[in-house]
Parts: C-alpha cells; structure tokens; sequence
C-alpha cells in the first residue's frame, strides 16, 4: 500500500511538473508570438520622425540590422536580421537612405533593395509644372539633366520600356500600355513635381521615378475608380483637362462637376484644352478655325473623352475627376484677367456670361478661356 501510494505521489509530480512546463511553454510561445509580430511592424506607426541612414559598401545583413538599429529605425537588429535570413532577402545597396520608426521592416527592405542615395554623389534637380505635356518634360530633361530631348522622347515611347513599366505598375499602366490610339502612351503618366537626380541616375531611372510618384498618387483612389464607370486611363484624361480648364482648385471640383455632367447627358465636352493638344500646342486663346482642327483629341468634334490624357494632372485635379462636385451646371467659363470662371445651367445664361465677360479681339479669338462653342447651341 505505501509503494501504490507512492506511486500516486510521483505521478501527481510528474503531471504537475509537465503541466507547468506546458504552460510555461505555451507563454513562451504567445510572448514570443507578439514579440516577433510587434517587431516586424514598425517600430512607431504614428512617427514622422526622418532619419539619415547611411549603408557603406560592403555592409553585410547583419551589420544593416545594427546600424538601423542604432539609428533607431527598428528595435531588435536580431529579430530583423532573422526575417532577413528567413526570407533570404539580399541585393542591398549601398548609399544614404532617409527611413522612419514608422516603416514596417518589409518597407524598410523594400527601399534598401530600391538603392538610395550614392554616398559622396551631388544632386541636382528639376521641376516639371503641373499640366505639362510630354514634350515639355522632354525640354525640361534636356535642359536640366544629362539626356538630351531626343533620348528622352525615344526613350517613352520604347515598347519594351513601356511594358517594363506596366510590368511594376500594373493599375497604373496596365490600359495604356495596350492601346495603339493616342499620339504618347505614357503622355500623362509622369507625375509633375521636382525630382533630385545624380549623374550617374540613368535616363530609365528617372523616367521610373516620374511614373512611380503617379502610382504613388494614384493608388489611394483605385477603389473608387473601381467602383466607378470610368478606368484609370479614363480618369487621368479627365483630369488632364479639368488641370488646365481650372484656376484654383475649388474651381476644378466644380468644372469636373460640369464634364460629368456633360458625359452623363451624352454632350460633347468642348474644353479648349483638347484642341490646343490637338493642334500641338499649347496656347491660352483659340480661335474658331482652330475648333475645325480633325483630331480624335478634339471634343469639340467627338463625344467622350477622347483616346487619353492631354498633359499630366495634379493631385489635387486627379481627386477633382474622381470626386466630382454635384450641381446642375452644364457650362463654364473663365476669364484670364480676372481669374474669375463663371458656370451656367443653360445654354442662355452662357452666352450672357459670354457678352458680358468676354471681349472680342477682332481676330475671331476671346480674352477668356471657354468650353462651348458660341454661335449655336451644342448638340447633345
């Protein structure tokens, strides 16, 4: 009887000790769950602190995970070298990189794959205005940069660039890489900012950059596009002409309001902005021969929105055609001299604005930019 009842005391032991380290083994497992978890995320989501981090030559996995460490980009230098290993992530390059506690270590790694910025290597800049056309970042280029315009227009209109583009930047690219319809593929698909550039920058490099900043603009308003009855290419196009119809960015809500309308109705646009592409160039006034121009690109003479955009919107215009301000206007126009843009309900109140508002120079042009034709009511 005392050996059975020793017995009992020694399995009592064992299964009280085992339960422990079960226990034991299962906190270790959710803390080291969490642990891992938290260090994969960023360090602080909410920061926007900018921090200069510089990779040497050379740096291997390892010593990355310390520097970012030591600069308090991460928390743990082990836990990020392990998911590097884990992932058997590699291609580092070298140069100074401006990170954020507020970068996931995917996003982290992620940049330093991408390459930052040459240690020892001066920067320049450029910067392309907001509604420019293709052609115009092209002198830009070749007045700025190392590329003459020449290679820079030969360069956008390569095929394999092209695809190589729509291949990184599929909801972006994907329409208009395919089509064979309008006069650039990429005319609109360069965002305008300004760009810091070495000379040891490649002319794909920078090219790259323009269309990644589009993407970068773009992406937050995919869903709603979606959701939409346009495309992407739709509405870059859309937005091309609200960029350089508009004055002031409460203005481009409204006159987007105004084109969605139109469309809605089945009318023609007949925003200046699709002649002057038309005709090739820009310019503030037009005349009514230059309404005759035969383009696809001219609204004036085709419903829609033509074959696609006509220079490279802004933010803020690519956010006026996705989200349109809700009013009866059907017609606008604004004069150059005052900055002030005028919208109709009726063809009738139009003209009025027109007489009153608009001068005539004797040559058959306007001082002030419009959208209708001014002798006969548009068709619809």
């Amino acid at each position: 009887m005392v050996k059975n009842g020793s017995d009992r005391t020694v399995k009592k032991i064992v299964t009280i000790t085992l339960s422990v380290l079960v226990v034991l083994l299962l906190v270790f497992l959710v803390s080291g769950y969490f642990f891992v978890n938290s260090a994969l995320g960023p360090k602080d989501e909410t920061s926007d602190e900018v921090i200069e981090v510089e990779i040497p030559q050379g740096t291997s996995r390892s010593n990355i995970a310390s520097i970012l460490e030591e600069e308090g980009v991460i928390d743990s230098a082990f836990v990020y070298n392990t998911y590097l290993r884990m992932n058997d992530e590699q291609d580092f390059q070298a140069g100074t990189y401006e990170m954020s506690p507020s970068m996931s270590l995917k996003e982290i790694t992620d940049y330093l794959q991408e390459g930052g910025q040459p240690i020892g290597v001066e920067t320049a800049t450029f910067n392309v205005p907001e509604g420019y056309m293709l052609e115009q970042f092209a002198e830009i280029i070749g007045n700025e940069t190392q590329y003459t315009e020449e290679e820079f227009m030969d360069l956008v209109q390569d095929e394999d660039f092209i695809q190589g583009q729509a291949e990184n930047y599929p909801d972006l690219l994907g329409e208009t890489a395919d089509r064979d319809d309008t006069r650039y593929k990429l005319e609109g698909y360069l965002y305008p900012a300004t760009y810091e550039y070495t000379e040891e920058d490649s002319l794909e490099t920078i090219v790259g950059r323009m269309i990644s900043q589009m993407n970068a603009v773009v992406e937050p308003h995919l869903s709603d596009i979606e959701a939409s009855d346009f495309t992407v290419h739709e509405i870059l196009t859309l937005a091309s002409f609200i960029e350089r119809e508009g004055i002031t960015d409460e203005d481009r809500q409204v006159i987007s309001g105004v084109f969605h309308n139109r469309l809605d109705l089945g009318m023609m646009l007949q925003t200046d902005v699709s002649v002057t592409y038309a005709l090739g160039q820009h310019q503030e006034r037009i005349s009514y021969d230059d309404l005759e121009v035969d383009s696809a690109y001219n609204t004036y003479q085709h419903t829609g929105l033509g074959p696609g955009p006509v220079n490279s919107p802004s933010a803020n215009s690519i956010d006026a055609a996705v989200n349109p301000v809700e009013t009866d206007y059907l017609y606008f126009l604004a004069d150059l001299e005052t900055k002030e843009v005028y919208f109709s309900e009726t063809y009738e109140q139009h003209l009025e604005y027109q007489n009153q508002y608009l001068r005539d120079n004797g040559d058959g042009s306007e001082e002030g930019q419009e959208t209708e034709e001014t002798e006969a009511e548009p068709e619809e």
